[in-house]
């Protein structure tokens, strides 16, 4: 009796095991977030976010798109001059300009962007792009590509973009 009631239970947890394994999608994409949840989620563009909050952009970057963002680190922006980010903060359409000067329309992933020689960015002015040896936006090297989102995709850049006077 024992032994029958043992085999019973081992081929009802072998059940159990194989249907929770079958559940298991191993090749379930990860969620993705817009572009503004990224770049909060990444960590290291706390003073991206917090300009584009203070310049109002987050709706537009958190909803419409796609968008590309060539998005500067916390490192970049604490490499511009002293006072910078300040001045910035407090000229709300000038921060503006260098945020959208940031921004494609379109999605443009890392195969695309190394046959581009320049982008029109949505503050209306053209980056430079240059693949011919790693990728520079400008005079920004892109350190990190493709980090996708639902709403565009972002890459990493060593240096904030000034768009032209």
């Amino acid at each position: 009796m024992l032994t029958k009631f043992a085999r019973k239970s081992a081929v009802a947890g072998l059940a159990v095991v194989t249907l929770g394994v079958a559940g298991c999608d191993e090749t379930a994409e990860p969620q993705l977030d817009n572009i503004v949840t990224t770049a909060v989620n990444a960590g290291s563009f706390t003073t991206l976010v917090t300009a584009v909050q203070a310049a109002s952009l987050d709706p537009t970057l958190a909803n419409d798109g796609p968008f590309t963002v060539f998005a500067p680190t916390d490192d970049a922006f604490a490499a511009l001059p002293a006072g910078t980010i300040d001045a910035l903060l407090m000229d709300i359409p000038a921060l503006t300009d260098v945020l959208l000067y940031h921004v494609v329309a379109g999605q443009v992933l890392a195969a695309d962007v190394v046959s581009l020689s320049s982008a029109t960015t949505l503050q209306g002015a053209t980056v430079a792009i240059d693949a011919s040896s790693g990728v520079k936006v400008n005079d920004a090297n892109v350190i990190q590509t493709d980090v996708l989102a639902t709403n565009g995709v972002i890459h990493v850049i060593d240096k904030v973009l000034l768009p032209p006077q």
